[in-house]
């Protein structure tokens, strides 16, 4: 199709051509009718012969003009649609919102080719769909209107990648007796394939249902043109589509996941730096992104350029677990730290580094909790930095001893008397655990419990310690009738209560959850005064208890430290 611009002066000179051979033309018939009114007979005969040919030579030269015409507006039509098509490729080509595209392409057209209506079909799953259709009022059509078309002429369009045109539907023999074609009165129809890479993936639409003859090769040509453009910007603006909702759909991930992500690119600088690091290393990401991320692991407090080097010199993951320290956070974190090469799509080269954190402090400290209190009570602490703070309080203390294990060390190998002496710890521990005591140490042949500290508060913590005394005495009692005479141990109990100070105690490298003060020193004592398998209690816990326990008054004892006598009683059963 010729698309030199048009000579506007040759355009001109033709159409004046033309008009000054019909004003010729209106001479000479007006000669002919003056000639015709002359007296001399021949001399009529031979003017009105030499006009004839006037004639015919004018009328030759009105149809040259006439044709030339023609043709001058049939190229400047040619050129005025493909200016259009130029104009609407250049607009539909702005866009990279799928939805705008769409509606984009359906007016342009309407505009190219002056059709009522038309429609955009895509291939979903292999069936085509009208994701758009629009009327020439620029209107956008209800699923009603833009299911009454020719599925048959779109079928075929879509199987043989060849653009259709139908002047009257009606009575092409192609398609006269389609269903579709008869029931909604369809006449002039385009219609062409949107292919990408020779693959069609899906087809525009256009016809009117009112008059034939609208369509015709040369409007499906400029289809077939604009389909071929209108299939790259939707096939761009469907791609940038998926890759904007993947995008959100990873951005929405690294936002919602509790581990910290930090990603470094090519470039040394940092690309990713989700909520979740911001929660852990305590610094915001507008101060993070985008700098290189030596000063940034410096602002960040970690000291891991080396295992990020090594990633780039061995291209395989590290890992470390690390304490940081409090600043810039609020408290020391302890993170455990991977660090692993990312991959351009090809595989073939290292194209960044990721840092995976994950904030385990919480977790090292509730398993530093199940040390010494029963699994049942560590999911109920809710404030555990609270609770290991140093304070006092009042509790009551439990003091467990296996009596006369050293002696009988003498005689049994070390292995297997640390198996018994497990045995019998593991039937106490389980009778204080049953009354939610806390295991505050095990010390040698001994094991001390505490009954209402910040982390097992309970108010009826000397009855709950009462209780446990007495469990752990039918627990052993019961545990001792399965073993041979000559491995049977024994144990003696005291129980104390009052005000002592709670809280972890130790050094900086290590602290453990414990009780300080008289209370504590006194219950040992009180053990100590115990015989096998018995229990002894302080006046203290006795106030408390005596509704509930049967217990045998005992002399008053002067215990070390003290310089009072201390009322003292061996516990025999509850009521």
């Amino acid at each position: 199709m010729d698309n030199q611009p048009l000579n506007a002066p040759a355009a001109a000179d033709a159409a004046e051509l033309l008009r000054h051979v019909e004003r010729l033309q209106a001479a000479v018939t007006e000669q002919q009718r003056t000639l015709m009114r002359a007296p001399d007979e021949a001399a009529r005969a031979a003017a009105l012969r030499g006009t004839g040919l006037l004639v015919r030579q004018l009328a030759e030269m009105q149809e040259a003009a006439q044709r030339l015409d023609k043709e001058w507006r049939a190229q400047a039509t040619r050129q005025g649609r493909l200016r259009a098509l130029q104009e609407v490729g250049a607009a539909v080509n702005s866009s990279l919102d799928l939805p705008v595209v769409l509606q984009q392409v359906m007016d342009a057209i309407i505009r190219l080719t002056r059709a009522e209506r038309a429609m955009l079909l895509l291939s979903d799953g292999g069936e085509l769909e009208v994701k758009v259709a629009r009327n020439i009022s620029q209107e956008t059509l209800g699923n009603e209107a833009s299911g009454e078309i020719s599925r048959s002429i779109v079928r075929r369009v879509a199987e043989t990648g060849e653009p259709i045109v139908t002047l009257n539907a009606q009575e092409d023999e192609r398609f006269s007796s389609q269903h579709s074609i008869v029931s909604y009165k369809l006449r002039s129809i385009l219609c062409a394939p949107l292919k990408i890479k020779g693959q069609t993936i899906g087809v525009i639409y256009a016809d009117n249902r009112i008059a034939s003859g609208i369509f015709g090769d040369a409007d499906r040509d400029l289809l077939a043109l604009f389909a071929d453009q209108a299939a790259v910007a939707i096939d761009n603006a469907r791609l940038f589509h998926e890759v904007a909702e993947m995008k959100e759909l990873m951005d929405n991930v690294f936002a919602s996941i509790a581990s910290g992500v930090i990603t470094i690119d090519e470039t040394d600088r940092v690309a990713l730096y989700n909520h979740a690091a911001e929660r852990i290393l305590g610094v915001p990401a507008e101060s993070v992104l985008f700098q290189t991320y030596r000063a940034v692991l410096a602002a960040l407090g970690l000291p891991i350029d080396h295992l990020v080097q090594a990633v780039k010199r061995e291209g395989r993951t590290h890992s470390a677990e690390m304490d940081l320290s409090a600043q810039p956070r609020s408290s020391a974190t302890t993170v455990n730290l991977t660090v692993s090469p990312l991959r351009t799509v090809e595989n073939e080269r290292l194209g960044g580094v990721a840092l995976l954190l994950d904030d385990v402090s919480e977790k090292k400290r509730v398993e530093s909790l199940r040390r010494y209190l029963p699994p049942a009570l560590v999911d109920r602490v809710r404030d555990l930095d609270a609770a290991q703070r140093p304070q006092r309080r009042t509790i009551t203390v439990l003091f467990a001893d296996i009596r006369d294990f050293s002696r009988y060390g003498e005689f049994v190998d070390p292995e297997a008397l640390i198996q018994l002496a497990n045995g019998f710890f593991t039937e106490a521990v389980t009778a204080i655990n049953e009354h939610h005591g806390l295991i505050d140490k095990f010390m040698g042949d001994a094991v001390m419990a505490l009954f209402n500290t910040p982390l097992n508060p309970m108010e009826n913590h000397v009855e709950q310690a009462v209780r446990a005394a007495l469990r752990i005495q039918e627990r052993l009692a019961a545990y001792q009738r399965t073993l041979p005479p000559d491995r049977v141990l024994h144990f003696g109990i005291g129980l104390h209560t009052g005000e002592t100070v709670v809280g972890n105690v130790g050094s900086a490298q290590r602290k453990d959850y414990s009780a300080v003060g008289d209370v504590v020193n006194l219950c040992k004592r009180l053990q100590e005064l115990a015989g096998r398998d018995q229990t002894i209690i302080s006046r203290d816990v006795y106030d408390q208890v005596r509704h509930l326990a049967r217990v045998e008054p005992l002399p008053p004892v002067q215990v070390k430290g003290r310089r009072t006598l201390e009322e003292v009683y061996r516990l025999v059963s509850l009521v």
